[in-house]
């Protein structure tokens, strides 16, 4: 066997339709686009949603309500943290290092959902109140986090 004997299987290439080549191919003329129209034009391009001229539905509408782009924030659990030991100061850095958060530029928030055993000193950007006295409780301390209100 050469290299130039190899040949695809019969019937698996199909050639691509050629328009525009003849009135013999069955696809000359107009090839395939009907007579006139803005759609029988080169260059067309028909947008999402668009509806012929006339106003888009979307654009019709009544809008209602705003939209508020909040900051993203990662959330941590007071729970997430008993796998520190005592005495751990527990920071944006250490949270990466332990995989419970992702990203360094993104502030943190504990939350107090979980149980917590351990004395940990918190440094992070923003506490909850629940998560603050669930570590208090325990016998750590909440520094330099802004203390927020649960909602």
């Amino acid at each position: 066997m050469k290299l130039n004997d190899i040949a695809p299987a019969k019937g698996s290439k199909k050639s691509r339709r050629r328009v525009g080549r003849g009135l013999g191919s069955g696809r000359g003329k107009t090839a395939g686009r009907g007579q006139k129209g803005q759609k029988s034009r080169s260059g067309f391009s028909q947008g999402a949603g668009w509806e012929g001229g006339r106003s888009r539905l979307i654009m019709r509408l009544p809008k209602r309500g705003f939209n508020r782009a909040k900051e993203p924030v990662q959330i941590v659990n007071v729970g997430d943290l008993e796998r520190f030991d005592d005495g751990t100061v527990v920071t944006t850095d250490l949270l990466v290092e332990a995989r419970l958060v992702r990203r360094l530029d993104q502030p943190v928030k504990l939350l107090g959902d979980g149980e917590l055993t351990k004395k940990l000193e918190i440094q992070l950007d923003a506490v909850s109140q629940a998560a603050a006295t669930a570590v208090s409780k325990a016998g750590g301390s909440v520094k330099g986090a802004a203390t927020e209100e649960s909602a």
